[in-house]
């Protein structure tokens, strides 16, 4: 480990789940290393990231990732195996939601596809465990710069103070300082839809079923938690959205209820409603000089499918071993045929997935009544058809393809 406490093999300008999940993945990989983490302040209790009202549709892949790094033990009484998924496609007032498609969620092995994981315990767990590793430092502050030389790069912070790293990694979420400052251009759109999330109680059992409701001005999602409760994921359009969100709690509620359906009964609000405006962006490049971008900072997508943190975790996972196998064979973390090789590996994936992505959104968040026939015979076909939705099952779940070792559950 380095003894300048400026330096670092690895340093990683983000604190949130891809971060720490790279900082785990390679502490626990490579002795000796020295991972530094550079975060706005030091969290505690209370911190409002650490509460993260959100829920996240976490893949079979992802939760051998997570268990690989010792983290799914701490998250796992939180969590929900989902057992079934079903699609609806119906106009919001309309008096019955016919049932156009309905699957069991599980993969070969009769484990679950997907797993329902709150944020606030996951970021947690991950939190603490980056800060109780002895070969991960946290250094409080922002990064505003960054550039490369021979034998590194630079991070300048707000503060002015430097921190060098023989590879930098971004994972600072949609707004990238280092990406900025590396000069990687986005490709990107907003939707002028709003992202509402908000946990409910309910009367009835969910089965472990989840639910995804696909009205004209977006995709409503029930994920079932432990317990009567559920994580609703609701995508609107932004005026009405702010119309909303403005309301009391009770008007808010009557909203939900009538998205809901009624199908769990009586439904009470059991946390705060959080909000944030949906975009889709993408890196035109995952890497420059001795700098790699993950997560969110590569690629952001629609919610329609819950699958964002699954990408990043993706990314986490290629990236920690092509780092794992480079240094072992004693080469610099940073050298570019290894940053090349993390891009070969994560961009053709990360691409087609952002734009699928983006045409699921359009072509179920509208109302036109052509469009609406033809997906609704499209998805009834697919429901006819088992080895379709078994393949539908094996591809969102992510263990198909070329996996990295720690998306099998294995170690690096």
């Amino acid at each position: 480990m380095s003894s300048d406490p400026h330096r670092y093999d690895i340093l990683i300008s983000g604190g949130s789940y891809a971060g720490l999940g790279l900082a785990l993945a390679l502490a626990q990989a490579l002795e000796g290393v020295s991972i530094g983490v550079i975060d706005p302040k030091a969290r505690g209790a209370g911190d409002p990231l650490l509460d993260d009202p959100r829920a996240f549709a976490l893949s079979a892949s992802s939760q051998r990732l997570l268990d690989a790094i010792g983290i799914w033990s701490a998250v796992s009484e939180t969590a929900q195996a989902v057992a079934s998924i079903e699609i609806t496609d119906s106009e919001l007032d309309a008096g019955v939601r016919p049932t156009l498609l309905t699957y069991t969620n599980e993969i070969d092995d009769g484990s679950a596809a997907s797993f329902i994981v709150p944020g606030g315990p996951l970021l947690m767990a991950l939190d603490a465990a980056a800060r109780s590793d002895p070969a991960i430092r946290f250094v409080t502050g922002t990064a505003s710069g960054y550039s490369a030389g021979d034998h590194g790069a630079v991070v300048t912070l707000t503060d002015g103070r430097e921190v060098t790293g023989a590879l930098v990694v971004a994972a600072e979420g949609r707004r990238s300082t280092l990406r900025e400052a590396a000069g990687i251009k986005l490709i990107g759109w907003d939707y002028e839809q709003t992202g509402i999330v908000v946990t409910v109680e309910h009367e009835r059992e969910h089965e472990a079923r989840a639910v995804q409701h696909f009205l004209p001005s977006g995709p409503f999602a029930i994920l079932p938690l432990p317990g009567r409760r559920a994580c609703i994921t609701w995508s609107e359009g932004s005026r009405e959205a702010q119309r909303i969100l403005a309301l009391d709690d009770t008007a808010f509620l009557a909203e939900v209820d009538k998205r809901f359906g009624g199908r769990l009964g009586r439904v009470r609000l059991a946390g705060p409603r959080a909000s944030w405006p949906l975009s889709m962006h993408l890196a035109r490049g995952y890497i420059a000089p001795r700098l790699a971008l993950i997560g969110d900072t590569a690629h952001g997508v629609h919610p329609i499918a819950g699958q964002g943190l699954n990408l990043g975790l993706r990314d986490v996972a290629a990236l920690a071993q092509v780092i794992a196998e480079a240094m072992r064979v004693g080469l610099d973390p940073g050298n570019a045929e290894t940053l090349k090789q993390y891009e070969r590996w994560r961009r053709f994936d990360a691409t087609v997935s952002t734009f699928a992505f983006d045409g699921l959104n359009r072509l179920f968040s509208n109302d036109w009544t052509l469009v609406r026939a033809a997906r609704d015979v499209g998805l009834g076909i697919v429901d006819r058809l088992p080895f379709l939705k078994r393949a539908l099952v094996s591809e969102a779940a992510g263990v198909s393809g070329d996996l990295p070792r720690l998306l099998k559950g294995e170690a690096l």
